[in-house]
């Protein structure tokens, strides 16, 4: 399978691109700036994600979108999504969304999402309300064949990579010991399971530590 990876040097894309490289994919990196040490058996396409056209993306069975907006600039997560749908529209090629957790809901009505509690890092809220913003795009989206992935509320650089994870839909998920939290590279092996056998097509689903 041809993955194209948007971000695929940032910290939750290099999980992802590893973990499509270890099962033998055909993996392309999509990055502003290709990095001075290679990565084996990676090859990388450089341009940023706005200036992606519907041919540079056509030949992919799935792009992943793990775009990380820059500080200050959190409204981009919007207009990301807005141009990956218009490129992405009436193709076959898949798209699977590294998303976020604050969009998650905290009660069982569902009005409540994690980033609107009172215990949301400050910091963080800009993020997290754009990311939910442009879910609430995607939704809305015609003829584009999407999944969204949000992690739990501690996504874990250095986690343990345990190939184990429950699964939910919209709200946020406590693993057996109270927490809500996900390593990189448990999120990654639930990413590709999800690409290699679909799953949630055409909706947001969420994973947690088992």
């Amino acid at each position: 399978m041809k993955i194209g990876i948007i971000g695929a040097t940032g910290h939750v894309g290099r999980f992802i691109t590893n973990e499509a490289l270890r099962r033998k994919h055909d993996v392309v990196g999509i990055v502003r700036n290709v990095p001075e040490e290679a990565v084996p058996g990676l090859t990388y396409l450089q341009k940023d994600l706005f200036n992606l056209t519907r041919e540079d993306i056509t030949t992919f069975d799935v792009l992943v979108d793990s775009y990380n907006a820059p500080e200050n600039e959190e409204n981009l997560h919007v207009a990301a999504m807005k141009h990956l749908v218009n490129i992405l529209q009436n193709t076959e090629t898949r798209l699977l969304v590294v998303g976020g957790a604050g969009s998650l809901y905290v009660d069982n009505k569902l009005q409540t999402k994690l980033y609107e509690t009172d215990d949301f890092p400050v910091d963080f809220k800009a993020t997290a309300a754009n990311m939910s913003a442009a879910l609430d795009y995607l939704r809305n989206a015609k003829n584009v064949r999407w999944t969204y992935l949000s992690p739990s509320k501690d996504f874990l650089l250095n986690g343990a990579r345990t190939g184990r994870y429950k699964v939910g839909q919209e709200q946020l998920l406590l693993g057996k010991y109270g927490k809500s939290e996900i390593s990189m590279a448990d999120y990654a092996i639930a990413m590709l399971d999800e690409i290699e056998e679909p799953e949630h097509q055409q909706q947001r689903y969420t994973v947690c530590a088992d």
